[in-house]
């Protein structure tokens, strides 16, 4: 024993022999109380999985109350994501058309058409043989940014895709934080380059809405850090962050967006994913100074659910410009909120029907977006008629 350690224990003998009893046993008490009680446990954060406590009605809406028009989906996916000069179908006709009957869907429009030969086998495939089941949209053809008469092109491919069956325009987020002068290499091209210009015009003329998705959630334009609501989202998909380098910020990408609303006032255009719904005091003033901007909500309900109060209120004000959609893609599972499942519709039935509290926005064990949970908004049938596909008829040039 050192000579330190001795003292210690020399201390320790003279305090016991100086102590009263009832320190002696309280000590002892301390001791077994602390022994009693369990570890701390270890629990990584994506394995966490709790419960809700809270006792709630819940209603489980299997149907539309009115039939669907779902504005956003993604039945296959064009050469933009380097598939060749090819469609790649990620359902059947007879798949979707099976979720599509139980769910009370009308119709599904599909987004990501492509262009040239890919959009004229995704017509060929999905609206032809069931014209009233299935709309498709075109893509620009981004990779041919480079050519000298890109714009008169571009325009041009608009109008060719009207006369093959093309009901509307669909703009990615490469546009503004993906496509570059080079295509892939190079400077950023903004979303409001005037290269694009006879393109949004000839969508007006030839009354194709353009559905637009600038932007994302502002927690992707942030660091992904401890204090970064969506960090678990970002962590596994690191890829989805703008933060940093030579991105724009989310502000400035959708007020280029804007710029071209007001530049283009035949056009009409659907912001997708509400656009900001993380802000929408923002989206509103959007909403007031653009008469041709319309909202569509797929994959946002996360965000809207979270503000029930002010989504409501929302809804109220621009009920002839909201557009129901899901973002829904068949097999999509690694993105939850998007799946094509008939859960995923019930929850945004639900959403819009009930005005049930503190439920899950997406069929997942674990809320994919973000830690949170939602409530219904409870929507009129007055609005619910021209949400779930009203205003789609109107946009989209369809008989009732």
């Amino acid at each position: 024993m050192s000579g330190f350690n001795r003292r210690e224990w020399l201390a320790s003998l003279a305090a016991a022999a100086t102590a009263s009893p009832s320190t002696l046993a309280s000590a002892a008490q301390d001791r077994d109380r602390r022994r009693s009680q369990p570890s701390k446990t270890s629990l990584a954060l994506e394995d966490y999985e709790p419960k809700s406590m809270l006792h709630v009605p819940e209603t489980k809406v299997a149907r539309a109350r009115f039939p669907v028009i779902d504005f956003h989906t993604h039945l296959s996916w064009s050469a933009r994501r380097n598939q060749g000069e090819r469609a790649r179908f990620n359902a059947t006709p007879g798949e979707a058309l099976a979720v599509m009957d139980r769910k009370n869907i009308r119709t599904m429009v599909n987004l990501t058409g492509g262009y040239g030969p890919v959009l004229e086998e995704n017509i060929g495939y999905w609206h032809k043989p069931l014209p009233n089941r299935f709309i498709v949209f075109t893509e620009p053809w981004f990779n041919k940014i480079t050519e000298p008469r890109y714009p008169k092109f571009q325009a041009d491919q608009i109008a060719r895709a009207r006369e093959v069956g093309a009901r509307g325009l669909k703009v990615t987020k490469a546009l503004g934080l993906y496509l570059r002068e080079g295509v892939t290499s190079g400077s950023l091209i903004k979303v409001d380059d005037r290269r694009f210009d006879p393109m949004w015009e000839a969508a007006g003329a030839h009354k194709m809405p353009v559905a637009i998705h600038t932007s994302d959630p502002e927690a992707f334009f942030l660091p992904i850090d401890r204090f970064n609501e969506r960090f678990e989202e970002l962590n596994a998909h690191p890829d989805w962050s703008f933060h940093g380098k030579d991105f724009p910020s989310n502000r400035d990408v959708q007020e280029a967006r804007n710029r071209i609303m007001a530049r283009h006032p035949r056009t009409q255009f659907v912001v997708l994913h509400v656009g900001d719904a993380e802000d929408l005091g923002y989206v509103s003033e959007c909403m007031d100074r653009y008469p041709n901007m319309h909202v569509e909500i797929g994959a946002r309900i996360g965000e809207l659910g979270r503000q029930p109060r002010a989504a409501r209120k929302f809804f109220d004000k621009y009920q002839d410009r909201i557009l129901f959609g899901t973002d829904a893609v068949p097999k999509g599972f690694e993105t939850p909120q998007q799946v094509f499942v008939d859960a995923l519709y019930e929850i945004y039935y639900r959403f819009l029907e009930t005005e049930d509290e503190y439920f899950d926005y997406a069929p997942a064990p674990k809320p994919p977006q973000g830690r949170w949970r939602i409530y219904g908004i409870g929507l009129p049938e007055t609005i619910l008629r021209k949400v779930y596909y009203e205003n789609a008829v109107r946009l989209l040039g369809l008989t009732d």
